[in-house]
């Protein structure tokens, strides 16, 4: 009995990993498809955190303008390295114009995101590029969201139109539907797993 209950459990697990493959690399192309912005604020004060949302939009001010001609993730990746320099001027100056001195930088990083729920669409966990701004100390709350397709702050119906210029039908269908919640988790689990031995 025993045995029969043990074949059970691995034909189960077996089932679950390879109905998971397709999802998780059609994940993994959404991952390849976006670029993400990550802030760090310098501490969890008040202050600080408001200037993090300050810095915030005038970032996603100046890139919108640069992302107009993107075609793709690489295009606008390449228009964020291109132009690094001033992204973090401007958020140095929102930074002094807030009565503040701290250091601001900026960089292009790959990192992990976990999976993030937003209003009408979810981004699954996985290593993204990303334009990380690491204002002062950097060790306070951060705030992320997905700069390409630029759906950060548009609304609701501006987003779905960019997020559908962007992903394949897909990747939107999984970006925009709540019926994979529980794959997301899992996939979650596996790259966490990956992280850990990798």
């Amino acid at each position: 009995m025993k045995l029969i209950i043990k074949a059970v459990c691995i034909s189960f697990v077996l089932t679950v990993v390879y109905s998971m493959i397709p999802f998780h690399a059609e994940c993994r192309c959404i991952s390849d498809d976006t670029f993400r912005l990550h802030i760090l604020a310098n501490s969890d004060s008040e202050a600080d955190q408001a200037l993090k949302l300050k810095v915030r939009d005038k970032v996603l001010e100046y890139t919108e303008e640069l992302f107009e001609s993107a075609p793709d993730k690489n295009a606008a990746e390449s228009a964020v390295r291109d132009n690094l320099q001033s992204i973090a001027n401007i958020a140095y100056g929102e930074v002094l114009r807030s009565g503040f001195d701290y250091p601001v930088r900026a960089e292009v990083t790959r990192m992990y995101f976990t999976t993030r729920y937003y209003d009408n669409y979810t981004l699954p966990s996985g290593m993204y590029d990303a334009l990380r701004i690491s204002i002062g100390a950097a060790e306070g709350h951060n705030w992320w969201c997905v700069m390409y397709p630029s759906i950060c702050l548009s609304s609701a119906t501006e987003r779905e139109d960019r997020a559908k210029q962007v992903y394949s039908d897909s990747e939107y269908e999984i970006v925009a539907d709540e019926k994979y919640e529980y794959k997301f988790k899992v996939v979650e689990l596996f790259e966490q797993l990956k992280a850990l031995f990798g």
